[in-house]
C-alpha cells in the first residue's frame, strides 16, 4: 500500500469538496476546505516527503475561465514537482500530451472515455496512441445503484451503463498503467470506507489501483489494506490535517509499506 496524495482544483484554488456536489451551473460544490496556499505548496510538500504519484484533478469544466485559471494552478505544481504528479480534468487525445510536457507522469481520463454510457474504444486508442499506455490512468470513479457500482462521469454526476466489476477491469487494464476510483458516494465525508467496493477492486486488477472516499480513520486505512489485500494505494483528502482534518500527514505516511514508486 502506497499513500497518493491529492491537488484537487476548483475556481482556480486548491480544495476538498464534497463527492456529488459539483455543478457547472455556476460553478458551486459544497466544500469542505479551502487552502490558503497554492497548489505549488502541496507539490513541493510531496517532493520533499518522497511521495510519488499523487494526483491534480481540474473539477472545472475544460472551455470555462475556471478551467483556465485552475490549469495555470496544476502548471505551478507540475513546475515543482515534474513527473512526480498525475493530472485529470478535461482530459481528450487533443490535449493530452500538453499536460504530459506540463511535467505530469500520467494524464487520468473518464468522461472523455466514457461517453453516450458505454467505453468508447476509439477514442481510449487514440489516448494510448498519443502519450502511451505508460501514461495513462483511467478513472473508474463511481456510485452505487441497484446494487452495483456503475462508473460515472462530468464531474460524477452522470451514470454511464458501465458497471466496475472483474470483466471491466480485466479489460480496461490492457490500455492503463493504473487505475483511479473515487467512492463518490463517501468521497469528502470522512465517514468510512466503502467495504464492498474495496473488496472487489483488491480481488482483479493486475495494475495499481488507487482507491480514494470515505477515508475518516487510521482503522480505515487498515481496513482498505485487509479488504484490499494489500493491492490498494489510498488516497486521504478532507480528513488529512493539510486540508483541516485530524489525521496526521506523517503518521499516515508511517503506515505505508512503500511511500514511492517509480515513474
Amino acid at each position: 500500500m502506497q499513500f497518493r496524495p491529492c491537488i484537487d482544483i476548483h475556481n482556480g484554488k486548491v480544495k476538498q469538496i464534497v463527492g456529488g456536489t459539483l455543478l457547472d451551473e455556476g460553478n458551486q460544490a459544497k466544500e469542505n476546505f479551502v487552502a490558503e496556499q497554492d497548489a505549488s505548496f502541496f507539490a513541493k510538500l510531496y517532493r520533499e516527503s518522497g511521495i510519488r504519484g499523487g494526483h491534480i484533478i481540474l473539477l472545472n469544466k475544460a472551455g470555462t475561465p475556471y478551467y483556465d485559471a485552475d490549469v495555470e494552478q496544476a502548471k505551478l505544481a507540475l513546475s515543482e514537482y515534474p513527473k512526480g504528479l498525475q493530472l485529470g480534468g478535461g482530459i481528450t487525445a487533443d490535449n493530452a500530451e500538453q499536460f504530459i510536457s506540463y511535467g505530469a507522469s500520467h494524464v487520468i481520463v473518464t468522461s472523455y472515455v466514457f461517453s453516450d454510457g458505454h467505453v468508447n474504444y476509439d477514442r481510449l486508442q487514440a489516448l494510448v496512441n498519443a502519450v502511451g499506455k505508460e501514461h495513462l490512468v483511467l478513472d473508474l470513479s463511481c456510485r452505487r445503484r441497484d446494487g452495483r457500482y456503475y462508473i460515472v462521469t462530468d464531474r460524477w454526476q452522470k451514470f454511464t451503463e458501465e458497471v466496475v466489476s472483474k470483466e471491466t477491469i480485466l479489460k480496461l487494464q490492457e490500455y492503463a498503467d493504473e487505475f483511479l476510483i473515487h467512492a463518490v458516494d463517501v468521497e469528502g465525508k470522512a465517514n468510512g470506507v466503502e467495504r464492498e467496493l474495496v473488496s472487489i477492486l483488491g480481488e482483479y486488477a493486475d495494475i495499481p489501483i488507487t482507491y480514494a472516499g470515505g477515508v475518516g480513520s487510521y482503522e480505515d486505512i487498515e481496513t482498505i489494506r485487509t479488504l484490499g489485500k494489500g493491492r490498494l494505494n489510498v488516497t486521504i483528502g478532507s480528513a488529512l490535517d493539510l486540508f483541516g482534518g485530524h489525521l496526521d500527514y506523517n503518521r499516515v505516511i508511517s503506515m505505508m509499506d512503500d511511500k514511492a514508486v517509480d515513474i
